[in-house]
């Protein structure tokens, strides 16, 4: 960005106006001015009826639409009495293992009133059959429910890892819901393409945008080789983008987006209008957000929804000021959701539709994102469309490098981060956070699942599950054929599996991004002193120091995984990475096998109380008990003395650097081996 715009940056401007191809000002004329955004609020917790409780009262707050986040377990396909899953479920998300728990999710909710989201992608078939039934059985066919289901597996494979199937059989399920909705949903929008999660694992805003709207294009191919017409399914396509705090630049993302999904959909000829406009959701940065000073993360979101909304959202989420700690507590979400109201009702800004028009600084960084993006979706096209861009990963191997240099430009001071690398207050702000009790959760939906399973016709379930068995081997609509699968009382992960033993389980390669970090971070003192102090301890110890950087169960968020390793590997140490969804006893089989000196565990996903000391326990268990284990994520303060007293050896907070965190491991093994 230039300090200075003038209209000599504008001599190729085209002047156009909301409501008009190619809609960069907006996707109606009026926008704001006659129908305010939908306040859409991601949430879910604990078991469904937990989280119902807490829908009706965030509508009666003031809040439009659901937005529905499902647990890790559900997300990847798995009942809550799964093996694997144990300290996974109800913790992230809402757990729903059946049609009745989608019936409790939604109780004295008029579905036929209320539009729903559904974060979904790897089990997106028995997630939207279940709600499909539980609207039929509420009274509301589906030919009435409005929402979004998100459907977008591709990003899946990029960035957040809660796939199920290799990516051709996905990709083939995506086109069935599309299908499906197409013929049976008119009011519901079959795919939401997610920039969200690609933002979030690290992408700089040109990526995000230029991978989203190539997964965009494919899914748009896709629907097409199915025999659909352009305009039976375009005009339900929706969109999910991240919001940060790089302001101007995430007004011109979103402006830029519609201006370029316009321009790509040309070549499809849709007869309808609607088919060209690019709707979206957007949501306030999740990475953005401190443990450090949490309070100050409400004007950060305030600052990034500001920009949702000059930008021209459809909806929005605003996180709450704790969700670097924990769940958001009922005090931090109403502060979310009324930062929201606030904006609508206070302070004049959706009176204009889109007052930046013209701008020379906006017009011009709307036009140079689109530019950057278009060469980002032309090297996608060079390899055969987003399914072959993918299956390469060369898109992740983007991302990751992205990512690396962003940590390193916050540790080294570059980027400033106010109450983390600069400007830190001498008093810490400890808020009470909220927990969820697993062990009740567990009972709960172990219980209700015996009892479906009681009282359930177990031969029209098994019937129905062997006719999708069969539609996987051909070529039926599998969402059709889950929804007779979970009408006849089938569960989740019956569903699941019976599409693995045709499909199979996806597992991904991890690899490791070298040298990206440290050439961002650059040659300061610190570093070179860290150097010799690895150096001495490979002489005293005969090798480098060695770790394993590792998940727990069902969390796939590894971009702190990733740019750990990214680092650690940078500072000399000798890095493995673990394959994602291992249970606590692989990891420590995996740390034992490859003769690491410690274990990292990166942990997003609240499950750190359980599945923790079940590594512990496991590495004493197997004879290894030497092997120190560090944690880094999400991790309320009060739950470090728990760890410690577990024998957890650091425990490092969202923020902090990365050469701090090198150098207190390397400490605890230097103490170790004294």
């Amino acid at each position: 960005m230039k300090p200075v715009y003038t209209s000599e940056d504008l001599k190729n401007y085209t002047e156009s106006l909301p409501g008009a191809w190619p809609y960069t000002r907006g996707p109606k004329a009026t926008m704001y001015t006659e129908r305010l955004w939908t306040i859409r609020q991601y949430a879910g917790f604990s078991t469904a009826a937990e989280s119902n409780q807490f829908y009706k009262t965030a509508l009666k707050a003031g809040q439009h639409g659901l937005s529905v986040a499902f647990d890790l377990a559900t997300h990847r396909g798995y009942d809550s009495d799964h093996p694997r899953v144990s300290g996974d479920v109800g913790k992230a998300g809402v757990a729903i293992n059946s049609v009745l728990d989608m019936k409790r999710l939604f109780d004295g909710i008029p579905l036929d009133q209320v539009s729903v989201s559904m974060t979904m992608n790897g089990a997106v078939l028995p997630v939207m059959a279940a709600f499909i039934v539980a609207g039929e059985e509420s009274g509301v066919p589906r030919q009435k429910l409005s929402g979004t289901i998100q459907n977008d597996i591709l990003k899946e494979f990029m960035v957040r890892n809660t796939y199920i199937y290799p990516p051709k059989p996905s990709m083939r399920i995506v086109a069935d819901v599309i299908e499906y909705c197409a013929r049976e949903m008119p009011q519901f929008n079959s795919v939401s393409i997610s920039g969200y999660h690609i933002h979030e694992a690290g992408a700089d805003l040109a990526l995000e945008l230029g991978l989203t709207l190539a997964d965009g294009l494919q899914y748009v191919r896709v629907a097409l080789e199915r025999g659909l017409q352009i305009d039976n399914f375009a005009p339900r396509l929706s969109f999910f983008f991240a919001t940060g705090m790089n302001f101007y630049m995430e007004i011109a993302k979103l402006r830029a987006a519609r201006l370029l999904w316009a321009q790509l959909m040309q070549p499809f000829k849709p007869q309808n209008p609607q088919s060209s406009i690019l709707r979206t959701h957007c949501q306030t940065s999740g990475w953005s957000l401190t443990a450090q000073e949490p309070s100050n993360n409400i004007i950060r979101t305030t600052v990034e929804a500001m920009a949702s909304v000059f930008g021209g959202t459809q909806s929005l989420h605003t996180n709450s000021f704790d969700e670097a700690l924990a769940l958001p507590s009922a005090l931090s979400a109403r502060i979310a959701r009324n930062t929201q109201l606030i904006l609508q009702h206070e302070t004049g800004i959706p009176n204009v539709v889109d007052p930046w028009a013209g701008s020379y600084m906006m017009e011009t960084l709307t036009n140079q994102l689109a530019e950057q993006a278009r060469e980002i979706i032309q090297k996608t096209e060079e390899l055969g469309g987003m399914t072959e861009a993918v299956q390469s990963g060369l898109p992740k191997q983007w991302i990751e490098q992205s990512a690396a240099k962003r940590q390193a430009r916050l540790d080294s001071g570059e980027e400033v981060l106010v109450g983390v690398n600069r400007y830190q207050s001498e008093t810490q702000e400890v808020p009470e956070v909220f927990t969820v009790d697993n062990t009740q959760v567990m009972r709960d939906q172990l219980a209700g699942l015996k009892n479906l399973k009681a009282t359930r016709d177990a031969k029209a379930v098994q019937k129905a599950l062997a006719a999708l068995k069969t539609g996987a081997q051909k070529n039926a609509n599998l969402l059709e054929l889950s929804v007779d699968a979970m009408r006849a009382r089938a569960t989740l992960g019956e569903v699941s599996d019976a599409l693995e033993q045709v499909f199979g389980r996806y597992e991904a390669r991890t690899s490791l991004v070298t040298g990206v970090y440290t050439q961002a971070l650059g040659d300061p003192e610190e570093l070179q002193d860290f150097l010799k102090q690895v150096k001495a301890f490979a002489k005293k110890e005969g090798r480098q120091p060695r770790i394993l950087v590792a998940k727990l169960g069902q969390d796939g968020h590894d971009r702190g995984a990733k740019v750990v390793a990214t680092a650690f590997a940078d500072f000399g140490f000798d890095v493995d990475l673990s394959p994602l969804f291992l249970t606590p006893e692989e990891v420590a089989r995996h740390a034992i096998e490859n003769d690491v000196h410690a274990i990292g565990v990166s942990t997003l996903a609240a499950g750190h109380k359980i599945l923790v000391p079940e590594l512990l326990q496991a590495l004493k268990h197997q004879g290894a008990g030497d092997i120190l284990v560090f944690v880094g994520g999400v991790i309320p303060e009060q739950d470090h003395d728990f760890l410690y007293k577990q024998g957890v050896c650091a425990i490092f907070g969202p923020g902090t650097p990365l050469l701090k965190s090198a150098q207190k491991v390397l400490d605890c093994l230097c103490n170790r081996s004294n």
